[in-house]
């Protein structure tokens, strides 16, 4: 199944898709009260997804919308967490060019970010104003279907509802001037991340799921000019049963939270300048995103201009990080090493 959030600000739905057309997941279940977002589903119960399945099967009258005339919005509204991992050595060594901590490679390594700034498919947001180096990050999460805690990988699975698109969308200058203190990437995460266009359920990406690891192409466009084409998120070092794992020891994880796979080989703007992209540059008010991820359908997020410019703020960066030299790893093939 295909499950998103759709409607009007204020007076958004749970849908599932069918065919063309959204069916109101609320009307098919025959719910008392209207349901938010996919979010609100999952917290009915454990068993949800496979009545909502059922139930979609043996319903003839649905109320319904076709797909091609609805807004949709993230399909967690506000997720409870967000969990950023960073599990493709390509990305974490810069193709090649830098080394990881030990610490990398013994265990997967995620940060928060911010709940309160989530983008749905088409959204737009504005240019953080102080930000001069702002990225996409071309990503996979996956959606907890179920509370847990201290999870072994080996039972990960069965927590996960389903995966989507995300983009995480990365304020580079400010996100290296603080984490020099020490303390990781906040402010240059602050802005905004995308999700969706929905979230496709467990099942239905079984082909291609493989010893943890979800193994399909993704790709990313600008302004209709692809910066990465057919990465392959096969290749990730940790498995998604080792996030889980990891967020939920000594912790919790419960229905709606989002874990980000972080940046797939290729999938930023610093990856796709090694790579001599000619056009690739930094982002700009009026540049569209589009993500393509095979059996996740397409995420398009579009940048306005800042909302409330201010040339004097107190809390700039002053100096910016150096540009990759364009090219330098034009030839750079990322081969999945063993864990050791």
């Amino acid at each position: 199944m295909k499950l998103l959030t759709y409607g009007q600000s204020g007076n958004t739905r749970c849908g599932v898709i069918q065919g063309d057309t959204i069916v109101d997941v609320s009307s098919l279940l025959n719910l008392d009260t209207q349901l938010k977002d996919v979010q609100a589903l999952l917290e009915l119960d454990d068993q949800i997804l496979t009545r909502l399945q059922n139930a979609l099967d043996q319903s003839t009258s649905h109320d319904s919308i076709l797909l091609s005339e609805a807004k949709l919005f993230s399909p967690i509204l506000q997720p409870p967490t967000i969990r950023d991992f960073m599990i493709f050595e390509e990305h974490a060594t810069a193709q090649g060019t830098r080394e990881r901590q030990e610490a990398w490679y013994r265990m997967p390594i995620f940060y928060f970010s911010n709940t309160l700034c989530v983008l749905g498919t088409e959204n737009s947001f504005p240019h953080p104003d102080t930000c001069e180096r702002l990225d996409y990050e071309l990503e996979i999460a996956c959606i907890i279907g179920k509370e847990g805690r201290n999870i072994p990988a080996s039972k990960a699975m069965e927590y996960i509802a389903g995966f989507c698109i995300f983009n995480d969308w990365s304020c580079r200058d400010i996100q290296a001037d603080e984490s020099s203190v020490g303390l990781g990437p906040a402010k240059g995460k602050d802005s905004a991340s995308s999700l969706g266009p929905w979230i496709v359920t467990t099942d239905e990406m079984g082909p291609f799921l493989k010893e943890g690891r979800l193994h399909v192409k993704c790709s990313a466009k600008v302004n209709g000019d692809y910066w990465v084409k057919d990465s392959d998120a096969g290749v990730s070092y940790h498995t998604w049963g080792d996030m889980i794992e990891r967020a939920s020891k000594d912790s919790r994880i419960v229905p709606g939270d989002v874990l980000g796979c972080g940046t797939v080989g290729g999938g930023s703007i610093g990856e796709a300048i090694r790579k001599g992209f000619h056009k690739a540059r930094f982002l700009l008010p009026g540049d569209v995103v589009e993500m393509e991820v095979e059996g996740l359908g397409n995420l398009v997020g579009r940048i306005d201009p800042p909302e409330n410019p201010n040339p004097n703020y107190r809390y700039k960066v002053t100096s910016l990080p150096p540009i990759p030299e364009r090219g330098i790893a034009k030839d750079y093939k990322y081969e999945l090493k063993n864990k050791s």
